[in-house]
């Protein structure tokens, strides 16, 4: 008799699926019910094999009962990977036709809305301060995932990692070289402090949490494509409500106000780019 195991019916994956994402949700208020459940399916089959469980349903019980598994199998579902000046030609439409606007305001602040591990917010700092703008800016980096935020905080990145962004910071309008901002220490590069002076680094969830602050730039890349549609609309509200009057967003390449419940709210001023203006 073969030892192998039968092939879990799809119905049932589903099922244990959505077990497991209501425990999460009931035992530790990390809602991901309204995540893209194609893109949930795929993170979960991969946790599966990095903790060795033999089906969902274990995993649950580990999740349960285990909140050191929860935490790393959190690292899993919210994808904490991101890069410095990540499509750089969005950068430099942001500088070339955002900035100048954003200079007539004697105060500023900005929300990098899933920051991960900050790699976004250090490239917002950079063109800020190159643009003499951040002084007087306060920026809002939130994210869900606390280890990301963490490593955000400390802005220690790999530094071969550095070396290849150098590109992409010249073609998003950089005027120095990439390494003024970092010094260099063995294998690492540790951003420079004051990028970071008048930085906040916060926990906010965009599926429970509501605004916190008025702001005159979010910056949501590459975050919603991983929403189903209600929650997606469900983060431009409040996108929508932080935003001053005339206030921009900035979304990933892959990202789109198009089709959504606020589309009209929205006019557009860089549709390659993704930057919309609060009408």
């Amino acid at each position: 008799m073969s030892t192998e195991q039968a092939p879990v019916p799809e119905r049932n994956t589903d099922i244990e699926i959505r077990l497991l994402i209501e425990a999460i949700y009931l035992k530790y208020s990390y809602d991901f019910r309204d995540y893209s459940g194609a893109s949930i399916k795929r993170r979960v089959a991969h946790a599966l094999r990095q903790f060795e469980c033999r089906s969902i349903s274990a995993l649950q019980e580990r999740v349960l009962y285990e909140p050191s598994v929860f935490l790393q199998l959190l690292q899993y579902l919210t994808i904490p990977v991101s890069e410095m000046f990540r499509d750089p030609e969005h950068f430099l439409v942001l500088r070339r036709d955002v900035v100048p606007l954003l200079k007539t305001y004697p105060s500023l602040k900005l929300w990098v809305a899933g920051c991960s591990t900050g790699e976004e917010v250090y490239s917002m700092a950079i063109m800020l301060l190159e643009e003499g703008l951040l002084d007087r800016t306060l920026i809002y980096a939130t994210d869900i995932n606390p280890t990301s935020l963490e490593k955000a905080r400390q802005g220690i990145y790999p530094l071969k990692l550095m070396e290849d962004w150098a590109d992409s910071y010249q073609r998003a309008g950089g005027r120095r070289q990439l390494a003024d901002y970092y010094t260099a220490a063995y294998d690492r590069a540790i951003m420079d402090s004051r990028l970071r002076e008048n930085v906040t680094f916060a926990d906010h969830s965009l599926a429970t949490d509501s605004v916190f602050s008025e702001t005159h730039l979010v910056s949501c890349r590459n975050v919603l494509i991983y929403f189903n549609k209600p929650l997606q609309n469900r983060a431009f509200g409040l996108f929508h409500e932080s935003l001053c009057h005339r206030g921009f967003l900035m979304l990933g390449s892959r990202e789109t106000l198009d089709f959504s419940a606020y589309s009209e709210r929205f006019e557009t001023l860089a549709k390659p780019e993704r930057i919309y203006r609060k009408l």
